[in-house]
């Protein structure tokens, strides 16, 4: 029985890979012609929460979202996440309608078909890289000027550590959104490491939780605000988790 335990967990974790590909394939002429201009991000945004939810329900996983607060069309937001999984991006994507460009690892434009799109749609950082860093705000900022919003993991990564409930936070996406006074909205996902974690051997199909807070203004912030507003963010996803009783 353990066998065919690790058998089905394997073919599960191979299914995910398809389900990723098969869309992206069928639909890269249309990703391709939208992604050509900035007037046309929109509709590839529509087309990547298609994507998203398809991967998610034919996983198995059925999202929930609880939300304190609704994004305004049409207005810019620094959203904000605990990072767990590969499948926060297509959660993330799929309770979120307000179009938003990802700020993520440069290491995700490696995976095939899927990192083609990726470094097409999304701001890339090599974070061994100050060069790097400083070119992703200049990107960041011009995505905020065409009114789109941003999405950065302030983990700045998956802990290696599945134990770790929350890292500490990285400065970037505070740093940005005191740049351009936009709110920040903390995000927390308390099942998607439970569901599908970056244990090959791990997971299950099931509910995926969301919980979107209220949103924490930065008019009038400048940057010597930025820790206590970054502390005071991680302090409101954290305590999510642990009244969710995430271990």
């Amino acid at each position: 029985m353990k066998a065919l335990k690790y058998i089905l967990w394997a073919l599960w974790r191979i299914w995910f890979y398809i389900l990723m590909g098969v869309p992206i394939i069928a639909l890269s002429p249309l990703l391709i012609l939208t992604l050509s201009w900035d007037k046309t991000y929109p509709l590839f945004f529509k087309l990547a929460r298609f994507w998203a939810k398809f991967i998610l329900y034919g996983m198995g996983f059925y999202y929930r979202v609880v939300r304190e607060q609704e994004l305004q069309k049409g207005k810019s937001y620094m959203l904000v996440a605990n990072h767990t999984s590969m499948t926060d991006i297509m959660l993330m994507l799929a309770i979120t309608k307000n179009p938003f460009v990802f700020v993520g690892k440069k290491e995700l434009a490696k995976i095939p078909i899927f990192g083609f799109f990726y470094r097409r749609s999304s701001i890339l950082v090599d974070r061994s890289s100050s060069r790097s860093r400083f070119e992703v705000f200049e990107q960041a900022q011009k995505r905020l000027k065409l009114g789109l919003s941003v999405c950065i993991f302030p983990e700045g990564g998956v802990p290696e550590d599945e134990t770790i409930l929350l890292d500490e936070f990285k400065d970037g996406a505070f740093r940005l959104a005191i740049d351009h006074q936009i709110p920040i909205v903390p995000i927390t996902f308390p099942d998607n490491k439970r569901r599908f974690s970056f244990t090959f051997f791990s997971g299950s199909p099931g509910i995926m939780r969301a919980k979107v807070h209220r949103f924490i203004p930065t008019a009038g912030l400048t940057q010597d605000d930025k820790k206590e507003l970054k502390d005071k963010v991680r302090e409101v996803i954290l305590g999510q988790l642990e009244e969710y009783g995430v271990e």
